[in-house]
């Protein structure tokens, strides 16, 4: 289930967590899942580019697409889904999605992002944009939002580990949501999308923000003195795919 799913130590200690069960520690948790044939999870290196990041980490963002084939009345389509991802927070904005990224889309979509952008806080305004060579990145594209005082930073050519924060959310959007449907027209995509951006942003565990979902605005909760399985909640969607775990109200 854990390779299934990408469920590693990590996401299991950050789910306990929330139920406010801390008398199980990391090493148990990493036995178990060996004891059971599965990995407790990927490691992660630290090189010249990850330092770079985290001096800058507060006003970068990233930008990527990723693909999704979706059944439409003419047949398979492959549409394209535009995001960015602010890299200190992991907060992800989807800009839009199109079978048909030209650059009038493209320009748009800047237009858009200008206006997004703009009403974020001064200290995560962006000031650069990691972004890969794709031609889809239009020079106008680029001149849009280079005119709000953002650079971009275009990584070399077939280098995504230097573009490693909007690569691992592709992933992970993927392998949690996106691989387990087939996708009936542009509104089902879109609906996907938005249930998985919710649980992604208030619901799932973050491994780099301390085991605490995204949008976590309360203290973490005190552990917890008995433990009863009649106390958790489990919430589903899209169908109990999308999964995580509360204590019910005393």
């Amino acid at each position: 289930m854990a390779k299934a799913t990408g469920w590693g130590y990590r996401r299991i200690l950050g789910e306990l967590k929330k139920l406010r069960i801390r008398s199980i520690s990391q090493a148990t948790v990493c036995r178990i899942l060996q004891e059971h044939g599965f990995d407790p999870g990927p490691k992660r290196g630290h090189g010249t580019w990850h330092n770079f990041i985290q001096r800058h980490i507060k006003t970068v963002w990233a930008t990527d697409f990723f693909t999704k084939t979706v059944w439409t009345g003419r047949g398979p389509v492959t549409y394209y889904v535009l995001f960015f991802i602010h890299l200190h927070t992991r907060r992800v904005h989807i800009a839009g999605m199109t079978p048909n990224p030209d650059g009038v889309w493209m320009a748009q979509v800047a237009r858009n992002m200008s206006m997004v952008f703009g009403e974020e806080k001064t200290e995560i305004r962006p000031t650069h944009i990691i972004r890969d060579r794709d031609s889809k990145f239009t020079e106008q594209f680029c001149s849009i939002l280079e005119a709000d005082g953002i650079e971009f930073r275009p990584i070399p050519p077939r280098s995504p580990n230097l573009n490693p924060f909007a690569e691992a959310w592709v992933g992970r959007t993927k392998a949690e949501c996106l691989d387990h449907f087939i996708v009936f027209g542009d509104n089902h995509l879109r609906h996907i999308l938005n249930c998985w951006l919710r649980y992604y942003h208030a619901c799932r565990p973050h491994q780099g923000l301390g085991n605490v979902p995204i949008l976590t605005a309360a203290p973490p909760l005190e552990p917890a003195d008995e433990f009863r399985l009649d106390d958790v909640v489990c919430h589903e969607s899209l169908g109990g795919l999308l999964k995580h775990y509360v204590r019910s109200a005393a």
